[in-house]
């Protein structure tokens, strides 16, 4: 009886001491997907270049009335989360999937109610179809006549999160809760390259 008591209890501390999980959707390796767009300050951000750190993807646009300001305060409270250091290696970046009005100032004006650390990118038509093909991204305009806005956009409204390899690892719902999208951020930025 002892020994199957000591068994279980071995079997217990291996289990809770194990290696933690992730809390958004992990996927298997994705194949490498590059590309260079302008954020709202007209600089160029190539995603390569940022290997180390850790890039949090959303597709969406300024004009959106419900999940992309969403996403975006949950981004806020995941930032307010982090430490100093975190934050530092974590990159928040908000592509336009409505090229046609999302203009770098119009980017820099959204953005800037959320945070200032946040980037906003887009950049040709041709530039952006192939980062949407390269994530899988849905985009399609919706006209409303009886909107002010005249369309909306409908698109794909996931959290993309790529790895310090600028890999995409893993995805989360947009009403993923901020702990979570955190707690994820922190394990991939404790992993070793």
């Amino acid at each position: 009886m002892k020994i199957i008591k000591l068994i279980l209890y071995c079997l217990c501390f291996f289990i809770a001491c194990g290696p933690e999980s992730f809390k958004g959707t992990e996927l298997p390796e994705m194949p490498f997907t590059d590309f260079t767009l302008s954020d709202q300050h007209g600089n160029s951000f190539t995603l390569s270049e940022n290997k180390g750190k850790i890039i949090m993807l959303f597709f969406g646009f300024t004009f959106c009335p419900d999940v992309c300001p969403l996403t975006l305060s949950t981004w806020k409270r995941v930032q307010d989360q982090l430490s100093s250091e975190e934050q530092e290696r974590t990159e928040f970046v908000y592509i336009t999937v409505d090229p046609d009005r999302d203009t770098p100032e119009k980017l820099k004006a959204h953005l800037k109610v959320f945070s200032e650390k946040f980037l906003g990118l887009t950049g040709s038509t041709e530039q952006l179809d192939q980062v949407y093909r390269g994530y899988g991204v849905y985009r399609e305009k919706v006209i409303i006549s009886e909107s002010a806005a005249g369309y909306l956009m409908n698109h794909t409204g996931y959290i993309y999160i790529l790895n310090k390899e600028s890999i995409w690892q893993l995805k989360h719902s947009n009403d993923a809760p901020p702990e979570d999208i955190a707690h994820d951020i922190r394990l991939l930025l404790s992993q070793k390259n």
